[in-house]
């Protein structure tokens, strides 16, 4: 009889020891697509680099894995901050994001050695300033523009339209750089630009290449040092999804930028890209027990498994798509067509709207892959659940990265 294995080791084994819902990384996974970005932008001919995004998911162990191959983080937070140095990034390869940075948020980054800070608004040249002379520091700073591109992705995760709540329209920009070049403690270096998230078409990225370039070369800003062009890369999450291979698409990327600069007669900046899903994405599934199984009044056959939208919020936030796979018997034809739902109280706690599955028992262990990115980034503790542990596997072993969030460790909050 067929069982999944998950990095060598049975999911059944891993549910046993470590109880469900549990989120399962494969570690081998996050340093092979960490490793697709550098090889594609190796084809780049002046410096380059990778930071993860660690919004995707700031698990420190998932972090290290990504950091020890060589990329640097990406953080929007002092708490994503903290977990990428306990990771073991270099503070130089830190760059930090965020529309409405606080104090506290701009001070540990700047306080830590943070590489690049990414300005926002124009208030916020003021607000390092202030704080870089407390630390006795120069602050590196990217300027973030909006260039107006509408990617071909869902509207709640788009970010370079011309309505988004990040970075400066293209003049304001303008008026960033120059004010953050009178600044004594604050050092322009460079632009950044981000599309939005799960971009699954190439022809977005020319865009940006090709407005970016014009941008520089028509404002004289040939001489900054650095260009950062966001993350955004798809993933396939259910069948049919497109998803574009890693090293590819960064060549074809890092080709077009070249050929752009070079026919502008532009110097080539240091290029900068923030994989986020596309690392930790594929790299993770979720293994539920399902409880309930029972058909509603229209047919619909409903298996409620023991986790849903607080430890993977996305389909209910914007319809997000997932398969899922019978654990101990993942070869076997689907005969039943399921809805699998998760145990809140709320009617939009589907998982998996529809899905052709053998028939399920309670008790039966299912597994849905691509859960590496935005679920443990974003889930809650809704109607007081609990959050799930986390296990890293490779070749066949296991190892716990994260434990499990406890009713008493909820209630420790209350006072």
């Amino acid at each position: 009889m067929s069982e999944l294995l998950l990095g060598g080791v049975a999911a059944s084994a891993l549910a046993a020891e470590f109880g469900t819902p549990l989120y399962v990384y494969d570690e081998l996974e996050l340093q092979a697509r960490s490793r697709a970005y550098l090889a594609g932008l190796e084809s780049y001919p002046e410096a380059s680099r990778a930071v993860y995004a660690c919004k995707a998911n700031a698990t420190v162990a998932v972090i290290a894995a990504v950091a020890g191959e060589g990329l640097g983080a990406d953080v929007a937070s002092a708490g994503e901050l903290a977990a990428a140095l306990r990771a073991g990034a270099a503070p130089e390869s830190v760059i930090v994001h965020g529309n409405n940075k606080s104090d506290a948020d701009l001070s540990a980054a700047i306080e830590a050695g943070c590489g690049l800070v990414v300005v926002d608004h124009m208030g916020e040249l003021d607000q390092v300033e202030r704080l870089a002379v407390a630390a006795s520091r120069v602050q590196p700073v990217l300027v973030r523009v909006t260039p107006g591109i509408d990617a071909d992705t869902h509207q709640k995760i788009r970010t370079g339209h011309h309505g988004s709540k990040f970075g400066f329209a293209a003049a304001d920009a303008l008026d960033a750089l120059d004010r953050a070049g009178s600044l004594l403690h604050v050092q322009p270096s460079g632009l950044h630009v981000h599309l939005g998230s799960q971009i699954n078409q190439l022809g977005t990225y020319a865009k940006a290449v090709d407005w970016l370039v014009s941008f520089i070369e028509e404002h004289g800003l040939g001489e900054l040092p650095v260009l950062d062009l966001g993350g955004g890369l798809g993933i396939a999450h259910a069948p049919g999804d497109i998803e574009l291979e890693i090293q590819p698409s960064m060549e074809a990327i890092c080709a077009h930028l070249t050929d752009a600069l070079i026919a502008h007669g532009l110097p080539m900046p240091e290029l900068v890209v923030e994989p986020g899903r596309s690392i930790a994405g594929p790299a993770g599934t979720t293994l539920y027990r399902v409880g309930s199984i029972k058909r509603a009044a229209d047919g619909t056959v409903y298996a409620a498994v023991d986790g849903g939208m607080s430890d993977n919020p996305r389909p209910a936030l914007y319809g997000a798509r997932y398969t899922a796979i019978l654990c101990d018997r993942p070869d076997e034809e689907g005969r039943t067509v399921y809805t699998i739902a998760g145990k809140h109280c709320e009617s939009g706690d589907v998982l998996i709207e529809r899905i052709e599955l053998p028939e399920l028992h309670p008790g039966d262990l299912l597994a849905v892959p691509a859960t590496g990115a935005y679920n443990a980034s974003m889930a809650s503790t809704y109607n007081q659940l609990p959050r799930p542990a986390a296990v890293m596997v490779t070749d066949g072993h296991a190892r716990l990265v994260q434990r499990r969030e406890t009713v008493e460790g909820l209630l420790a909050r209350e006072v």
